[in-house]
């Protein structure tokens, strides 16, 4: 990875590592699924037909490019740096996710694969998936932990909906990690037909890397967009992580422009203490394997994964991409945990001072930005990435705050 040491945007090596972190640790059954799709992968991103046919669903299905919002109002209030907010919770299925499902899905067909597996945890992934193989009339399983069942409701109806099979996982605590267990053997049963779509930069390679390209969209556009706003890049850029996609598509188009910031923000739960009731592998944890790649863990001194807690469904993963590892070694980016609390928090201020009804994984972000912008000059420049709606969130939120929902009126 000699070309890291001059750049952030090359990578990963051709062992699909960035430095020490990331690889492919998978069975045997599955590393020829593996190498066909990294070689399937590679052609397409030198086939303008892919590209051509990724841009027009974009466009037309998603409705991108999504806005870049100055938050007038919440920057008056927090009297200090402008603020931005990189619009993704409107795209069509109201998140980020659907930027890379339709490239998987795209090269799941090229491929011959006609039945999409996906795991789930706030279901943003899961409705995405169902959505573009109900266009594509493709089969559609999404497995999902049965306690994220429970509080993310609104989405497994959506799914249902639009005709998946969602198949509740009752192992471990039953969320995110659990999901993608599961779903991992099924692909090791099921290799002849099927396509793993994987809704983060995490996994073995090529994932990481396959999933930070298609959605690197995000940060292209606010390029174009801040440009055309202030005439320059943001100081600063902020995201919510979970296993780190939605960050990773914002950060990387600017990773090699030492000018501007880079900060990823981890679900702190109920604080980042030696009881692991939080989600923050990089604050809490330490390197080791997961679903096929070495990343920074939450992890017992023995190597047992831990649980982890976040309010939030989406950074309810013991783990992260093996990118955010590597940029958190390297120091090109700062990763920093808001609490469950904060959380709550800055999604009531949201709602109260834009009329914007954020999801709770980028009210983590937000978060971070309340605790920071009145810090800062008035001509500094914060874009952080509003990546997901808050509608799935109702439920939680209400029992958060100690309302019944049927009176919340």
């Amino acid at each position: 990875m000699d070309d890291l040491l001059n750049s952030y945007s090359v990578g990963p090596d051709e062992n699909g590592r960035f430095g020490k972190f990331g690889g492919r640790f998978v069975s045997e059954t599955l590393m020829p699924l593996i190498l066909e799709l990294e070689a399937q992968y590679k052609q397409a991103q030198k086939d303008d037909t892919f590209w051509v046919e990724m841009s027009d669903l974009l466009k037309n299905y998603v409705g991108r490019p999504s806005p870049l919002y100055y938050a007038e109002r919440l920057t008056k209030f927090l009297a200090g740096a402008k603020i931005y907010m990189k619009r993704d919770e409107l795209n069509h299925t109201g998140a980020h996710k659907i930027n890379n499902v339709l490239g998987q899905i795209i090269l799941a067909r090229r491929m011959g694969k006609f039945r999409i597996i996906a795991e789930t945890g706030a279901g943003q992934h899961g409705v995405a998936t169902a959505t573009v193989c109900a266009k594509f009339g493709l089969k559609c399983v999404v497995y999902m932990g049965s306690h994220d069942v429970e509080r993310q409701a609104p989405n497994v109806f959506r799914m249902r909906l639009l005709g998946a099979e969602v198949i509740p996982v009752k192992s471990g605590r039953g969320t995110l990690k659990d999901a993608m267990n599961d779903a991992l053997r099924d692909w090791v049963t099921n290799v002849r037909d099927t396509f793993y779509c994987i809704g983060t930069v995490a996994g073995p390679h090529p994932y990481p890397a396959m999933v930070r390209d298609f959605q690197s969209v995000i940060g292209r556009e606010v390029k174009e967009q801040i440009n055309k706003a202030e005439g320059r890049y943001p100081d600063t850029l902020i995201a919510a992580i979970g296993g780190g996609s939605n960050a990773m598509g914002l950060f990387f188009p600017f990773l090699d422009d030492p000018s501007v910031s880079v900060i990823g923000v981890e679900a702190g739960g109920k604080g980042v203490n030696e009881a692991m009731e939080h989600c923050a592998s990089l604050s809490g944890g330490r390197p080791g394997v997961l679903h096929g790649n070495r990343t920074y863990l939450l992890q017992d001194k023995d190597g047992q994964i831990l649980e982890g807690h976040s309010i939030s469904a989406g950074l309810d993963y013991p783990g992260i991409g093996p990118e955010h590892a590597w940029l958190h070694d390297t120091g090109r980016a700062k990763y920093v945990s808001i609490t469950d609390k904060q959380a709550l928090s800055a999604f009531q201020l949201c709602c109260q001072q834009e009329g914007i009804i954020p999801a709770l994984e980028p009210a983590h972000a937000l978060a971070y930005v309340v605790e920071i912008a009145p810090k800062l000059p008035k001509d500094h420049l914060i874009c952080m990435n509003m990546c997901g709606r808050g509608d799935k969130d109702i439920f939680t939120v209400a029992h958060a705050l100690g309302m019944d929902i049927s009176t919340a009126g």
